[in-house]
């Protein structure tokens, strides 16, 4: 059920979300503006009795996370020791960082760039604005402690993971920067509908994996395959928020998925057709609700991956059913 709003006002949103909450299982956020859907999130998640989401958050970082777990593997590199940059400071971004960090990548080997230049703690302008966006300052404090100055050519230089969500425009970066990152380098180009850089430009330009937001192109790394199941297994033992931990969970699961398919260049992340992975990051993220006391109800893993299975099968076979008959139209192509 989607519920729009009369209002840009976070605290207004907080009171509403919070009021209606016991007529449901469980709310999705979606449209919030940077900074606001932060604080709305983190409002949300503390103060609420129900799990509060914010798909362009927590689902893109969690799919997002799997993908460089397993494109990390295929190119034989240390999460602790690779040199990251981080093109564009917005919802995505910023939940994508702190997944990383919490997984175990190093703050003080990512470069984060914004509209305006890369951050460090000698940007007056954040440190004047820090009311306004608290996240990008402390951001702009605990990462690139050389304070590399410029844009994303400089940020680039010496890296060995990119990953952008920033300006939907396969000019946004050129080929030239890429050839600056060390060797068998990894980027992630996921504007939608259109990537930075197109995939078949930053390989010619020297990177060994590269994943983009489409479905067209190979290793699309898109929140379609993490925010499904992660609220499913969320449900289903009736937790009573969603940690990062339970994301973080659903990343690992996706990724050990694909693992098992066998990993490549062009395969990173399992993909909206492989149906047994939904069923595989529900029971993760469930298992992991329980262990951190945040679940309801306690199942088994056999119990969770009983419901889970019976739900989402059910729920993708009335889908397929509804688009056969043309009731919903299937998704436009490159989604």
């Amino acid at each position: 059920m989607a519920i729009c709003l009369d209002t840009k006002d976070p605290e207004e949103i907080i009171r509403t979300v919070k009021i209606i909450q016991p007529s449901f299982g469980g709310i999705n956020l979606e449209d919030i503006e940077n900074p606001k859907c932060f604080h709305i999130l983190d409002t949300l998640r503390k103060e609420c009795r129900i799990p509060v989401w914010h798909d362009d958050q927590q689902g893109t970082a969690a799919v997002t996370l799997a993908g460089i777990v397993n494109a990390l593997k295929v190119v034989n590199k240390d999460m602790k020791k690779v040199k990251v940059t981080m093109i564009g400071v917005g919802a995505a971004n910023v939940a994508i960082i702190r997944l990383m960090l919490s997984a175990g990548f190093k703050a003080e080997n990512m470069i984060i760039v914004d509209s305006k230049a890369t951050l460090h703690g000698g940007r007056k302008d954040l440190e004047e604005k820090q009311q306004e966006n608290p996240y990008k300052w402390d951001l702009a404090k605990r990462t690139n402690p050389d304070k590399v100055e410029g844009g994303i050519a400089e940020a680039l230089v010496g890296c060995d993971v990119v990953i952008s969500l920033s300006t939907p425009d396969p000019d946004t970066i050129k080929p030239a920067w890429l050839k600056k990152m060390n060797k068998n380098g990894i980027g992630f180009f996921c504007a939608n509908p259109l990537p930075e850089i197109w995939p078949w430009d930053a390989k010619e330009a020297g990177l060994r994996v590269v994943a983009t937001g489409r479905s067209d192109f190979p290793n699309q790394v898109n929140n379609s395959i993490g925010f499904p199941a992660i609220f499913r297994g969320t449900l289903d033992v009736k937790a009573r928020t969603i940690t990062d931990e339970m994301c973080i969970a659903a990343a690992y699961e996706l990724a050990k998925f694909a693992e098992e398919q066998g990993l490549s260049d062009e395969h990173i992340v399992p993909t909206m057709a492989d149906t047994e992975v939904f069923v595989r990051e529900a029971v993760a993220v469930g298992m992991k609700a329980v262990e951190q006391g945040v679940a309801r109800e306690n199942l088994t893993r056999e119990e969770l991956t009983r419901r889970s299975g019976e739900m989402i099968r059910e729920a993708r076979k009335t889908v397929e059913t509804l688009m056969q008959t043309g009731m919903i139209p299937p998704p436009p192509k490159g989604y």
